[in-house]
């Protein structure tokens, strides 16, 4: 019995990176998964392939598309008829300058908004209410170092804003519904070794240079992550709710 057997638990984009890797660990600690995709089904599989078929549902949601966060939620609570645990992870790093122009900066713009920050919103508002209803929940949403200290590529200025905008609302729900039981936790990673990181490298002059900015001289496993919400998952330490875990190997220090 793994330390999240019986618990129902939803991640978004778990076909790829740090969504990928927790889906792994929380399949093979016991959850019930429900592994969110946006495109690619074949990533979503391959995260849940060693997870018994009746541990897990797989189920696609475009989050750029309108009305999708709410249809994602009704599909994923059909399955069991409960939810426990919600994990925000699902994110898109879309890149423009300020002396770009008009329409890549406002498209840029719109599109993290809209999936980084509309869409998780969404979501979190719906497992909320549905927790309010339900003796509570947890809400996990993994974030960003950016939200709190700034992006450190110019071109990532709406990636930025829009992870700080999920944070807020984050914090907002641990202050308001802790009486509740509904417990809500931000995780900041550093550079993580996840192929949108890895694709961001290439416009600041590729891995070596970042690499070399790290106060460990390496990036962040996605394993990490995904063993830090397993944890949070877990219950085991409800008073850090409302609480932001910085995961970036010493090079931001609060």
């Amino acid at each position: 019995m793994g330390s999240l057997s019986g618990k129902t638990i939803l991640i978004t984009g778990a076909s790829k990176g740090i969504g990928c890797a927790t889906t792994e660990l929380l399949g093979s600690e016991g959850a019930y998964v429900i592994a969110h995709y946006g495109s690619d089904r074949e990533g979503a599989i391959n995260a849940t392939k060693n997870i018994p078929e009746n541990h897990k549902f797989i189920v696609q949601a475009d989050l750029a598309q309108s009305g999708s966060p709410k249809k994602l939620w009704r599909e994923a609570l059909e399955w069991r008829g409960v939810i426990d645990i919600v994990i925000a992870n699902a994110a898109i790093m879309p890149e423009a300058a300020f002396t770009d122009s008009d329409e890549l900066w406002d498209s840029t713009w719109e599109a993290a908004m809209c999936v980084n920050a509309t869409a998780p919103a969404q979501l979190i508002r719906e497992a909320t209410k549905y927790f309010l209803e339900n003796s509570g929940g947890s809400i996990i949403a993994i974030s960003s170092w950016a939200a709190q200290r700034g992006a450190g590529n110019i071109k990532l200025g709406a990636y930025s804003a829009s992870k700080a905008a999920i944070a807020a609302l984050v914090k907002t729900i641990a202050r308001a519904y802790g009486r509740d039981g509904i417990y809500a936790y931000l995780i900041s990673p550093g550079v993580v070794r996840t192929g949108m990181s890895v694709a961001s490298a290439i416009t600041q002059g590729g891995e070596e240079k970042i690499t070399a900015t790290l106060a460990m001289g390496e990036w962040v496993p996605p394993k990490e992550i995904a063993e830090m919400v397993v944890f949070l998952a877990t219950g085991a330490s409800k008073h850090l709710s409302g609480g932001t875990i910085d995961i970036n190997g010493a090079t931001y220090i609060r």
